[in-house]
Formats: structure tokens, C-alpha cells, sequence
């Protein structure tokens, strides 16, 4: 078939100006180091969990979670450990090696031997494997069929096949295949062109096929005839359409290409320049979290992806990795690196300082610049460097006046101050500050110089030493900076901070009393930040900054140890450690609203960040001195939303033993049950969450049925013994290093309660219990009711009795009360009569009402209350001294409610009157009172009489008002308990008795 081609030729010009203003692209290396079991990736994929897998040469299958490697080869049943493809579907992964197919599903692989296989491609739902000797397809029960396209096809190497607008296109050995249908008996097929095809992609009615030595034809899908080829790059091994719309071309010998779809032009390249180290590439793949994986021939695995970062290093120029200084000056960078001298990077690139040899040799710690833009370095052991520009006259003749004439030029020189020329202190230099034409010297061990220097007469003047004798108690100097009134402020290594101002130093001690180095000092908007080592960052903003609080809040940074502090323009606080860099959110009480963290996995390639290594340029870039290189950080408005992490089941174990039986992800959040024995009381879950980016930064949270959450940990399983019967739920969650939580998962079984304690065969044992139960007291009842029916007869007859007695006993103080009354009447009779008549009549209702009550069980409060008035009036009426009474109530219940044992107060009253009252000298008071709690009734009954052992000393000792007292007693104490009854004497306060008072309680009853 012929074809319309245009060439494209795609010319890459590259330079080191390009390279240092491109997008900031990264590639980080995993290799054998980091758990990668061969160096030869072959074959990439990532399953639904979030879990790369990767197919080696020679090093069988490994699983990667973005932190760790797990290896599965031979061994564990894998059926080569020479693996070509790879593709995942529901939970299983498919692995094309060079002896046939192995599937992995769970922990079992089930092998299937076939013809070396390049690639597995799912089209329609359908899985086809793709082998040196046709297709196969993959069926349901895990068996293959070979799949009979056309005699040609089934014989050829099958190197990719996908279906696109319509059309299978087969790439092969020996040209390109359309088709409409996969089968022997397609109505359309053709061969489109002959060629050595290697892969296959397609975008946007374009079809990308890509020949192995010349170059990729581009099809219109719609029209075949009208083709473009993009003769470069060549020796293709793999395309794909990443990040949207572009195609990227993995090469034999050059990287990787990206092309542009809609002009099929060149983008870029990754290739050595970038840090590829090998350039044979076999695959591509981008992830869920957009970072794309390249697999290597030779040299691993590499993580590509574009960010906010741009890392120098000795492969891109630096002349050494290690950055122990950083400081921005003139649009430039000025670094020192390792133990190789100063550099500078601008727009034009990265150059080499010229200075002098003996200075090149050593480390120089700190770098800053004064007022003229002249670099000053503070080195180890060497003192300090002056590198700038002064004026030198140049002699030249005057050929007309023939003599010779000066003319001023400006010259680079270098100058080295230390202890060999004049500095006082020793040559170890920590930091140096510049302030207008003043410098001050921090040293390592020795105090601060402040001295001035005049470059152009290569003049140095000290002004002052701060020693200790000045007040620095501490002389390890670790930071050095200017405040914002300016003092010039300084922390020691044992944690101590001062300042200088004046010529004065004001040395505050260990203001954190924390005993650990203080590693940088910052001011933010009259706030002062330290950074410590191994104890984070402290803050103050008093007046005298004696006061300081660690910053903490909702969220943390990522490690206590503290190197470097920096704000960036956007008001982000940026603090280097060992682990990277942290971004910390700060609200207006310097409380941490949000953190961010970034390692190596976000493109801080530097890791470990060096000691106030670290300086902002005019562009707000932020620049990061660290072990691995320089890092510039680029800021940007938004940031990426980060997605909620998924979680899922790897695992469940009953008695330590996996449960295989189940699906866990179908199981998960359902109202599946999992049905375990009576004696399975031991489960474990094992949970996960694949972050690739931040897989430390990983949380989990779980609970069992109705408890509470447990804490946040990284812990990733969770056991329970002696777990109770019935039904459990189990609910885990995760959170990313955002703290994104997931959506919570729920996992439900069932404990089944054995059979002694199954409630059916309880209920039976007690049935049974109670039926043999029923028959011998039925046997027994029986022999022994007739002797019951006696026993029943002489107990009715007991209480009968027993009633008659009480009643009785009521009645045993009515004589007594009746022959006293009737010998107060016949007493008036002579002399009284009208008073007799009187007395008659109350004392007739009395009796009355006296009979009455005596024949209840209870009376109401109401008529007991009544009758105590017709007696207290039927005694005054008989009494030759008068007394007064009162009947007092307290309670929200109506007196006719309450209910109360007949005759239970006359008594108490009655020997009030006559053995209290009417025995004394005063006039009489007598006063009864009647209270309510919720449950009892309280009765209160006061005289002023002689008080009750003085009356009880005047007594006969057959006075029968004592037996109405102990019958009463009697009572109460059947009614309320022993102790029911008080009786004391009331103490006046001179001493003298006042009287006696008579309390006792009864159990509330009321007639509702």
C-alpha cells in the first residue's frame, strides 16, 4: 500500500542556559540499595490498591509501596523470574514472562506455559496475551486459547496490539495490522505497512505506531492514507499517552522523547543531562498521583516528576554535593560546596570562584556581602575571605608628551584576613555580619571581632573582642543575626542567647532551659524563632524575649532537629532538617494552621539540609543548602489538592490463619457476615493505604463496635483475643500525610456462642431441670398437703390471734386514760359544774372517737389530728394550771392522704402534759409537729415541762403510763425498726433543762 509521508525532522538544541531556566523536572534512581531485586525493569503496572509492580530480568517480580520492595520470584511459585508484561484486573495480575503466564492471584500463583510472551492488553474486558507466536486469550477459568486471526499473524511476534476508533491495529515483526474484527473471519483487514513495529498508542483519531529503526508513522484513524513520520527518535521500545495529551517514546539508546500530539514536535527529552544513568529505557507509566515511572534496562527504576523544585548537583555542574553555604547577591548565588571553594550560579550558568589556593582547601562555613557587593567567606581554620573589586592606577606612556600617565581601573582581588595578618581571635569563623560599614565576626570558640576593613589600602581595624570578660558566658557561637531594633543577636551550642548593642553585650543564659544547641535565630515581624537541635522551634514577642513557647499546633513538621529557618514571601515559614524541608502555615497567635513536608520522594533531592544554609533571592526564590546538593524552590499561588487516600483489607487471620475464602474488597462496608466457631476468638486485620509519594506519612484509626477511636499510628495491623460472642464490627480508617482521612472501612463476623452457652440449649437443660423438678415436687406436694392443711388452720388461728393482741394492746391504755378524766369530773363536781359539763362533752366525743380508731389498722393524719385536739382539750379542761399547744403540718401532701396507726402519739402527748407540763413551775407549751419526706413521716412532740428524767424519778414504779410508753415503743419499733424512737431533754443555755423532746419516724403511706 502506498502512502502520502511527511518527514519530520525534530532538532533538540540544547544548552546550559536552557537546562538551568527549563521546568523543573526530577528524577529520583531506586536501585539494588533500595530493595530493587534487579536493575533490568522490564514491565511496569499499578493495581487498584495504589501497589506498583514491576517485572525484572533475572529478579523475578517486585512490589513497591513507594518505601519498600517485596520480592517474589521462583521460589514462590512465579513461573520465570525473566519477566516481560504486565497487567492487572480485579485483584489479579497477569505476568507475561519468557516461559508463558503466570497469574498471581492473592498469595497463589497458577502458572500456564505459552510461547514467550511480549505484552498483555485488555481490550473490551477481554485479556490478550501477546507471545513470539500469535495472541492468546485469556478465559475464565484461567486457561489460555490461541486466538486464529490470519495464517501471517498467527506465526509472527505479536509486540502490541490495542483497539481504536473502531479497529484492532496489530503491531508485529514484520508490519502493521488493521482489523475490524479479531478473527479468522474479519471483513476488514489490512495490512497498513511493512516494518519492524514495536509499539502502539492512540489519541485524539490519531494512531501513534512506532517502528523499532525508523521512527513513528502517525495515522489519521479516519483515513489511513494520510500519514506523517516522525523519523526521530529511533530504536523505539515502548509509547504511552501521559499527562493528557503527550506521547512519550521510551528509546533503546536515547531516553525518552515526549512529543507533542497536536504538532508532533519534540517537547523535551530525559536523558544522561537530566539523570538518567543508563539510556536504554524499556517502559513508561504514570501513576494515580500523576508521578511517572521509568523502567530502565541497567539502571533501575526513576520516579519523574514536576514540581516547584530545582536541584544542582555535581552531575549539573557543582563541583562538589555537599552545600555549606548559601547567600544571594547581585542576581546571583553564591555557594560553597564541600571542601572545593566558592561558586556562583546566574543566568548564564554555574561558574568557579577564582581564590586563593590555601582558602579553596578548607570548608567555608558562612557568606555575606557588603554594602560595594563584595562576597565575604568565613571558613574553617583559615580565617576570612574578602573577594571584591578595588581601584588600581594603570602607567601607560603618553607617546605625544612622552611620559608616562595614570589611569584608575577597577581590579578583582582576593584578601584572606586571619590571625597571620592582624584578626585577633582564632580563624575558625562561624558566621559574619555586615552592618553598613562595620563587620562583625562570629568564631567558633573564641567570641565575636567587630572590626572594620579597608579594602582599597588592604587596611584592617578591630574595634572590639566580646569575650567573656564582656559578658558572653558561652563562647560556641552557632548563629549570628541582626534584630529589629538592632542588636546584633548570637546562640550558643549549650543553648544560651544574647545580644550586642552598644558595644554592650546583654547575655540572657539558657532562655529555653532545654540544655540543647540552638541552631538558627530568625525575626519575622517582631517575633524572634529558634531552631534547636532535637527540640523544634521555639517563638517569643515580648518586649525582652525572655519568654519563649515551642510552635506547635493541629499539625507538626516533620523532625524536632532544626538546621536552617526561613520565611518565603508568601508568609510560609520554611525550616530545614535532616529528613528535607518543612512549609509551615502559621495563624496570627504563631499557631500552625497546616504543614508541608518535602523529601526526596517531592523532588528535595538534598535530603539533609546543612546549618543556615539557606537565603531568599529578589524573586522570592528560596534557596536550600544541604548534604546532596542545592535546591532551589520556586513558589507558586495554588497548590495541588491532595485526593482522599483509599484503604483497603490486605489481610484477615482467624487463629493466625489467612481467611482465603473470601474476597475481602466485596466483603468490605456490606452486610456480609463472616461466620466464625466458638472457639475463633483471635482475629487480626492487616489494613493499608499505598501512598507512592508519602508512604511514612501514613496514618491508621480503628475501633471495634460502639468504642471509641484509637489514636492515630502508623501501626498497620491489630490483634484481638478473648473477643466475646455475638456479633462484631470492625471499622479502620486512614489518613495521608495531609491529613486526608479516607472513607472509613467496615468488616463484620459473627463469634457463634458454643453450645453450653447457645440460649435454645440452655432453655432446654432448664426445661428439662424444671419438668423433672415439677414431678418430684408434685409427689412431694402431694405426701405432704394433708399435713399442710393442719399447719395452714393453727397459723390462720396465730394471726387471728396475733391481731386480737394488738388491738388489745391499743385498748391497754384506754382504761388508765378514762379512770384518770372520770376523777377529774367527779373532782369538779362539787365545785366546777359548769367546767364538769364541759369536760363531759369533749371527754364523750374523745371516747367515742377513741373506739372508734382502736378497731383500724390506719387512720388519716386528719382525724388522728382531731382526736390529739379533743384529748389535749379534754387534759386542759381537767388541769388545775393552764398550758397552750400547738399542732403543726409541714408537707405539700393533704393531711386526709396520709395515713398513720391509731393511738400511736396520745401516749407521748399525754405524758408531756402530765409528768412534763403539769408538774413544772412555768407556764406550759406544748408543741406537736408533723413532717414529710418522700418516704417518711416525721412526728415531733415538745414540752417544757421538768424534762423526762426528772419526771421519770418522780414516778411510782408501777406507774402504768410507763407500760403505755414501752407498748408503744413496742410498736414502732415493729413498724420503723429498732432506734425508731428519741427521747431527750432540751438544754437551756444557762444549763437548766428547757423541757423534753420526743421525735420518731414512720414509713410514709397515703391512701393513693
Amino acid at each position: 500500500m502506498k502512502f502520502k509521508i511527511t518527514h519530520i525532522t525534530i532538532v533538540l538544541f540544547l544548552s546550559m542556559f536552557f537546562v538551568g531556566n527549563a521546568q523543573n523536572k526530577q528524577l529520583r534512581a531506586f536501585t539494588l540499595e533500595d530493595g530493587l531485586p534487579q536493575s533490568q525493569v522490564y514491565a511496569m503496572t499499578q493495581d487498584s490498591k495504589g501497589y506498583l509492580w514491576l517485572g525484572t530480568q533475572g529478579g523475578g517480580l517486585a512490589r513497591f509501596d513507594g518505601n519498600d520492595f517485596r520480592v517474589f520470584n521462583e521460589a514462590n511459585g512465579l513461573l520465570s523470574n525473566y519477566i516481560n508484561a504486565l497487567l492487572t484486573q480485579n485483584n489479579t495480575l497477569y505476568i507475561g514472562t519468557k516461559r508463558g503466564l503466570s497469574i498471581k492471584h492473592k498469595s497463589k500463583f497458577t502458572n500456564i506455559e505459552t510461547p514467550e510472551i511480549n505484552k498483555i492488553s485488555l481490550i473490551k474486558n477481554d485479556l490478550f496475551v501477546l507471545t513470539h507466536q500469535g495472541i492468546y486469550k485469556v478465559k475464565e477459568n484461567k486457561t489460555v486459547e490461541k486466538i486464529k486471526v490470519h495464517p501471517e499473524i498467527d506465526i509472527l511476534q505479536i509486540k502490541d496490539m490495542m483497539f481504536f476508533d473502531g479497529y484492532y491495529w496489530i503491531a508485529t515483526q514484520e508490519g502493521l495490522w488493521q482489523l475490524n474484527e479479531l478473527s479468522a473471519s474479519a471483513s476488514t483487514f489490512e495490512k497498513l505497512e511493512r516494518n519492524d513495529f514495536a509499539a502502539l498508542a492512540g489519541f485524539d483519531h490519531k494512531v501513534f505506531a512506532s517502528t523499532f529503526n525508523d521512527g513513528t508513522l502517525v495515522f489519521d484513524s479516519k483515513n489511513v492514507d494520510d500519514v506523517v513520520l516522525i523519523r526521530e527518535p529511533l530504536r523505539i521500545n515502548d509509547t504511552a499517552i501521559l499527562n493528557t495529551d503527550e506521547l512519550w517514546i521510551a528509546t533503546d539508546n536515547d531516553g525518552i522523547s515526549v512529543i507533542d500530539t497536536s504538532t508532533n514536535s519534540e517537547l523535551f527529552t530525559l536523558t544522561g543531562i537530566n539523570g538518567l544513568s543508563v539510556p536504554n529505557v524499556k517502559q513508561v507509566l504514570q501513576d494515580r498521583q500523576s508521578n511517572i515511572w521509568i523502567a530502565t534496562s541497567g539502571g533501575g527504576l526513576y520516579k519523574y516528576f514536576q514540581n516547584n523544585f530545582k536541584h544542582f548537583n555535581t552531575d549539573t555542574g557543582l563541583n562538589g554535593n555537599r552545600v555549606y553555604a548559601v547567600h544571594h547577591k547581585n542576581n546571583a548565588i553564591w555557594i560553597s560546596t564541600s571542601e572545593k571553594g566558592l561558586m556562583r550560579i546566574d543566568d548564564f550558568g554555574i561558574h568557579d570562584v577564582d581564590i586563593p589556593e590555601a582558602f579553596s582547601q578548607v570548608k567555608i562555613k558562612t557568606i555575606t556581602s557588603d554594602l560595594n557587593g563584595n562576597i565575604w567567606a568565613g571558613s574553617e581554620g583559615r580565617g576570612l575571605l574578602f573577594h571584591g573589586k578595588v581601584i588600581s592606577d594603570s602607567i601607560i606612556p603618553d607617546s605625544l608628551k612622552i611620559r608616562k600617565k595614570a589611569f584608575p581601573r577597577t581590579i578583582e582581588v582576593n584578601r584572606v584576613l586571619s590571625t597571620e595578618n592582624g584578626f585577633p581571635l582564632d580563624d575558625w569563623i562561624r558566621k559574619i555580619h555586615i552592618d553598613k560599614n562595620t563587620i562583625y565576626a562570629a568564631t567558633y570558640s573564641s567570641g565575636i571581632v567587630k572590626f572594620r576593613y579597608d579594602a582599597q589600602r588592604d587596611s584592617l581595624t578591630v574595634l572590639k573582642v566580646f569575650g567573656t570578660q564582656d559578658g558572653i558566658q558561652d563562647l560556641y557561637i552557632k548563629d549570628m543575626v541582626k534584630g529589629d531594633n538592632g542588636q546584633l543577636w548570637y546562640a550558643t551550642r549549650n543553648g544560651e542567647l544574647g545580644y550586642i548593642q552598644n558595644n554592650k553585650v546583654t547575655h540572657l543564659g539558657a532562655v529555653l532551659d532545654l540544655k540543647t544547641p540552638i541552631n538558627s535565630i530568625l525575626f519575622h515581624n517582631k517575633t524572634l524563632f529558634l531552631g534547636t537541635a532535637g527540640k523544634g522551634i521555639w517563638w517569643s514577642n515580648d518586649d525582652t524575649f525572655s519568654t519563649f513557647k515551642k510552635l506547635k499546633g493541629a499539625k507538626k513538621g516533620s523532625s524536632e532537629n532544626i538546621y536552617q529557618l526561613i520565611f518565603d514571601n508568601q508568609g510560609y515559614l520554611w525550616a530545614g532538617t535532616e529528613r528535607g524541608v518543612d512549609k509551615l502555615e502559621l495563624d496570627k497567635d504563631n499557631e500552625i494552621k497546616d504543614a508541608f513536608f518535602f523529601g526526596r520522594n517531592d523532588g528535595f533531592l538534598g535530603i539533609e539540609t546543612c546549618l543556615n544554609a539557606v537565603d531568599k533571592d529578589a524573586n522570592g526564590h528560596l534557596w536550600f543548602g544541604a548534604l546532596y546538593g542545592l535546591t532551589e524552590y520556586r513558589p507558586t499561588e495554588t497548590d495541588q489538592e491532595t485526593k482522599k487516600p483509599k484503604l483497603f483489607l490486605e489481610d484477615v487471620k482467624v487463629a493466625n490463619k489467612s481467611v482465603d475464602s473470601i474476597q475481602l474488597i466485596s466483603w468490605t462496608n456490606t452486610d456480609k457476615v463472616l461466620k466464625l466457631n466458638p472457639d475463633q476468638r483471635q482475629v487480626s486485620f492487616s489494613f493499608k493505604t499505598v501512598d507512592i509519594d508519602h508512604p511514612n506519612g501514613v496514618e491508621y484509626r480503628y475501633k471495634l463496635n460502639d468504642n471509641d477511636w484509637s489514636p492515630w499510628s502508623s501501626k498497620e495491623t491489630q490483634d484481638f483475643s478473648e473477643l466475646n460472642f455475638g456479633t462484631h464490627d470492625f471499622l479502620v480508617q486512614s489518613r495521608n500525610h495531609r491529613w486526608k482521612e479516607s472513607e472509613p472501612l467496615r468488616f463484620s463476623f459473627y463469634i457463634e456462642s458454643p453450645l453450653l452457652k447457645k440460649a435454645w440449649f440452655q432453655w432446654t437443660i432448664l426445661g428439662l431441670a424444671i419438668l423433672g423438678l415439677a414431678a418430684i415436687a408434685h409427689q412431694y406436694i402431694k405426701r405432704i398437703k394433708r399435713r399442710t392443711t393442719k399447719e395452714k388452720e393453727r397459723l390462720e388461728l396465730e394471726n387471728h390471734l396475733l391481731t386480737l393482741e394488738q388491738k388489745a394492746l391499743r385498748l391497754q391504755m384506754n382504761p388508765h386514760f378514762i379512770f384518770n378524766v372520770l376523777n377529774g369530773i367527779k373532782a369538779m363536781a362539787p365545785t366546777k359544774p359548769d367546767k364538769m359539763n364541759e369536760t363531759v362533752n369533749s371527754f364523750a366525743t374523745l371516747l367515742r372517737e377513741t373506739l372508734v380508731n382502736s378497731r383500724k389498722d390506719t387512720i388519716s393524719l386528719d382525724q388522728e389530728i382531731k382526736t390529739l385536739k379533743h384529748y389535749v382539750e379534754v387534759e386542759r379542761l381537767m388541769a388545775e394550771k393552764q398550758f397552750d399547744y400547738a399542732i403543726e403540718l409541714n408537707t405539700d401532701l393533704d393531711a386526709e392522704e396520709i395515713l398513720i396507726p391509731p393511738m400511736l402519739i396520745q401516749p407521748f402527748v399525754e405524758n408531756a402534759i402530765r409528768h412534763g407540763i403539769l408538774k413544772g413551775s412555768r407556764a406550759g407549751k406544748l408543741r406537736i409537729q408533723f413532717d414529710t419526706t418522700d418516704n417518711l413521716l416525721k412526728v415531733s412532740i415538745t414540752d417544757n415541762g421538768i424534762g423526762i428524767y426528772s419526771s421519770q424519778q418522780q414516778k411510782p414504779k408501777t406507774d402504768h403510763q410507763s407500760m403505755a410508753l414501752t407498748v408503744t415503743r413496742e410498736r414502732l419499733e415493729s413498724i420503723s425498726g429498732k432506734n425508731a424512737l428519741e427521747i431527750s431533754e432540751i438544754k437551756n443555755s444557762d444549763g437548766s433543762i428547757g423541757g423534753t423532746a420526743i421525735v420518731f419516724t414512720i414509713p410514709l403511706e397515703t391512701d393513693y
